[in-house]
């Protein structure tokens, strides 16, 4: 048993912020916590007027937050535990979001650095939600298919402007100055650790984004072949041979060890080892106790939705997914990632963007819509503000409310966006089952699933399955902070580890049979829309959708008022 005075930290890098967390290693006990926000751009992202695809990252903001994000949090630990002492920190772990690579030069430094390049976004972190390469996406695509078939099945048979060699295959085409500056391009993930132990100019790489965005794989020998690359383009060639000696390791490997200069920044002791990063999304799983039969759902701006399963028998390929690599999440176990490209955006979207209302607020147009009953609005949206993600893959696709009257109100379209996205939740689960990847529980995790009773109800109702909610209101930063504690020695393995710092609320929300049976009318209709926009494949007249709609409006109102 590990000694209890002894810590882990795990930074948390997020798409507006990032967060570092204290966590005593022998319980899970949360000690301190700090956030420090980004500071280029809208809320850390910086955009582009002309090009709403188009969201990139300083990475200065990762760095000058990492230093104030520690001191915070340390300084938030001594108030709150008495036996804590930053020279009792044993490892650190780091989580990011993903895919956001970044151009670097020989050394590992960012282009962004140089002068030349300091307001190029071009020469910035691509963010994760940064959608201008879906004309690369869908040619890597196309190319894979006809010459490469085994590297498509391995990511859910389509490749995402979301990802890797897209974005930077469209930098090659737009910025060619910034793509020959290039020594080399790291994930966000990656990078961090590697800044943290002095191995920039060398640094290993996480199978996490390595495998789930970069189609690395064993099975063929690691990254897609040079030949298959250099043929989309020259740049990519290039890459591929740098890459072609890379260490790919799990997050229960070292990226190396903290280095005198920042220990001295972040307040920490020189030396300890800090663990290869990983996702957010990924980590948080692992911050939820996921095993076998868990689907674990980071519910944020977007979604991820994670199961892992062990490596026998051997797993189908699942079409849609975000890739199914063995060792991503769990080493030793295959990680299987699905996810929803706006949920919290979603919202947001309503109310900053939409501003339903003088005053309207998540928490005012929530209340209102609590009071609604499943149909009452006679309203269906299909939630692809931002693209699908899983299990259309296509960034092209987007949103649509149907159903509007003169007399719809701000919360029936709150309540019918949450409604949409615990409908793409269950296209996810229902695609996992229907290739054999059972899905015995659900552990939310993440700011929605803390904040808003009402979306858990909704998933609970639309999905019918109970809705259990991770003890850690932190859960990516706890799991970082478990891969910090297992690279130190406290723990021999990942699931060792879980099993002493993580644990589930005993709050279960529990589905409605009423409710459940009325959004199964809901889903069959959104699937109608889902399959006609989505895939050109209409199941049914959509001229009788609306029509439909109007009719559960008509019951859902007559049962309201006889209750």
């Amino acid at each position: 048993m590990s000694n209890p005075s002894q810590y882990a930290i795990g930074l948390d890098y997020g798409t507006n912020s990032v967060r570092c967390l204290v966590v005593r290693v022998a319980d899970g006990f949360e000690a301190g916590t700090h956030i420090a926000g980004y500071k280029h751009g809208e809320q850390g992202v910086v955009l582009d007027a002309r090009d709403p695809d188009l969201a990139r990252q300083h990475p200065s903001d990762y760095l000058e937050g990492a230093a104030e994000a520690v001191r915070g949090a340390l300084a938030a630990a001594r108030e709150r535990d008495r036996e804590f002492a930053p020279g009792r920190v044993l490892g650190l772990g780091v989580d990011t979001t993903g895919s956001t690579p970044l151009p670097v030069d020989a050394r590992g430094r960012p282009l962004a650095e140089q002068p030349r390049f300091a307001t190029c976004p071009e020469a910035m972190a691509w963010l994760w939600k940064d959608h201008t390469a879906t004309a690369e996406a869908r040619a890597i695509t196309e190319r894979a298919a006809a010459e490469h078939p085994e590297y498509l099945r391995k990511c859910g048979g389509v490749y995402s402007s979301e990802w890797f060699w897209s974005k930077v295959w469209h930098c090659a085409k737009v910025a060619p100055e910034v793509a020959d500056a290039a020594a080399t391009w790291i994930e966000c993930a990656d990078w961090i650790p590697a800044v943290l132990t002095g191995t920039e100019a060398n640094p290993v790489r996480g199978i996490c984004a390595a495998g789930h965005k970069a189609m690395y794989h064993a099975g063929w020998g690691g990254y897609p072949a040079r030949d298959f690359l250099a043929a989309l383009a020259p740049a990519l060639g290039r890459l591929r041979d740098q890459l072609s000696h890379v260490r790919v390791v799990g997050v229960d490997q070292p990226a190396g060890r903290l280095t005198a200069e920042w220990a001295r920044r972040l307040g920490l002791p020189e030396g300890i080892p800090v663990a290869a990063g990983a996702f957010d999304a990924h980590l948080g799983a692992v911050g939820s106790g996921i095993e076998p039969g868990t689907l674990v759902k980071i519910l944020g701006t977007s979604t991820c939705d994670i199961i892992i399963a062990p490596p026998q028998p051997e797993l189908p390929d699942v079409p849609g997914l975000c890739g199914i690599v063995p060792g991503s999440v769990v080493p030793g176990y295959y990680g299987l990632e699905a996810g929803q490209s706006a949920v919290g955006d979603l919202f947001n979207w309503w109310v900053q963007q939409i501003q339903p209302g003088a005053g309207a607020t998540h928490e005012s147009l929530s209340a209102e819509a609590t009071k609604l009953v499943p149909g009452e609005s006679g309203l269906l949206a299909l939630d692809w503000n931002n693209g699908n993600r899983t299990i259309l893959v296509d960034q092209r696709l987007t949103g649509l409310l149907l159903g509007q009257t003169l007399q719809t109100r701000p919360a029936e379209v709150y309540r019918a966006l949450i409604e949409a996205t615990a409908f793409g939740a269950r296209m996810i689960m229902e695609r996992f089952e229907e290739y054999g990847v059972r899905v015995a529980r659900v552990v939310a995790c993440g700011g929605i699933a803390e904040k808003s009773p009402l979306v858990m109800q909704i998933y609970a109702d639309v999905t019918g399955r109970p809705m259990q909610l991770s003890r850690s209101a932190q859960t990516c930063a706890l799991g970082a902070a478990i891969a910090g504690a297992v690279v130190a020695g406290a723990y021999p393995n990942v699931p060792a580890a879980q099993r002493a710092m993580t644990g589930i609320k005993p709050e279960v929300c529990q589905p409605r049979p009423a409710a459940t049976a009325v959004y199964g009318k809901l889903f069959r209709l959104y699937r109608c829309l889902h399959d006609s926009f989505g895939l050109g494949q209409p199941t049914e007249n959509l001229a009788g959708v609306m029509k439909q709609l109007l009719v559960l409006r008509a019951e859902a109102r007559r049962g309201s008022a006889g209750a």
